[in-house]
């Protein structure tokens, strides 16, 4: 199943993508509560159900509301790393990103005015579907509601004014979360996705996400050691090589481009930049 979190006539709620639009499922509810619940039982009796909310009717909200966690992992793809100059790290680097700074789907991500250095990053996200505590990497996976994309866009100069990455990766709107979650039931092996981000239409980043250097399971096991995971929060597992940063020059994204990040099973997540 594809999980949506939309808006349309100024109600926010949540459905399953099916032909045609979406099936209300949340009838005003979020997600997240659902996933604290039967949210996924239920959904599963709209498979096959005759759209309720036509496609075109409605905004795409990021998938999963406020009150999450969101952890962000840094430098987890081996060739990232090399292309980086970094010898891979022995654990795994953890930060946090702010529920305000990323939108949904079609929406504008905003190049502060504070920078031009506005770096985009394509990246799998893990939403947790059950509470998670010193989970064991074998068990991992069936803590998992689903996955989605995410653009951890990154103005790299604030990432670097310290050894503390945090306010460069939390500009008010500058990353992207979704269209969707697609469940486990359609992505039993995460490591088996392929992932691919575009500026412009232009193919800037393509990776097997077998190439992490910590996989779902360790990210998992790592972070329910230190935390009680929750449903509803996120896991956005890091970038591959290709980021503009790493160019010579470097490549950054300006207002009008537009970047899409395209993972199997998933779909694409698309965003036009703005200049604030």
């Amino acid at each position: 199943m594809k999980l949506v979190s939309y808006r349309r006539n100024g109600r926010e709620s949540w459905g399953v993508a099916v032909s045609g639009g979406l099936v209300d499922v949340g009838k005003g509810g979020n997600l997240r509560d659902a996933l604290h619940g039967d949210g996924i039982e239920r959904a599963k009796g709209a498979v096959g159900q005759k759209a309720d909310v036509p496609d075109g009717s409605f905004d795409y909200l990021p998938p999963i509301d406020g009150r999450a966690k969101f952890i962000g992992i840094g430098l987890n793809y081996r060739k990232h790393a090399a292309e980086a100059g970094l010898e891979p790290p022995k654990k795994p680097m953890l930060f946090a990103r702010w529920e305000d700074s990323h939108v949904g789907h079609k929406q504008p991500i905003v190049l502060p005015r504070e920078s031009t250095n506005f770096d985009f990053e394509a990246e799998l996200a893990v939403i947790i579907g059950k509470e998670a505590r010193r989970v064991s990497e074998a068990d991992a996976l069936k803590y998992v509601a689903g996955y989605s994309c995410y653009n951890d866009g990154s103005i790299r100069d604030w990432q670097f004014h310290t050894s503390q990455v945090g306010l460069g990766k939390n500009f008010w709107h500058t990353g992207s979360f979704g269209p969707c979650i697609t469940t486990t039931d359609e992505i039993p092996d995460p490591s088996a996705l392929h992932m691919v981000g575009r500026l412009n239409g232009k193919e800037v980043q393509s990776e097997g996400i077998n190439d992490l250097i910590f996989n779902v399971p360790q990210l998992i096991a790592y972070c329910s050691a230190g935390t009680l995971l929750r449903p509803g929060d996120v896991i956005i597992t890091g970038t591959p090589s290709g980021v503009g940063l790493a160019r010579k020059p470097p490549l950054w994204m300006k207002a009008g481009d537009t970047f899409e990040i395209e993972i199997t099973k998933i779909g694409t997540l698309s965003n036009t930049v703005v200049a604030d």
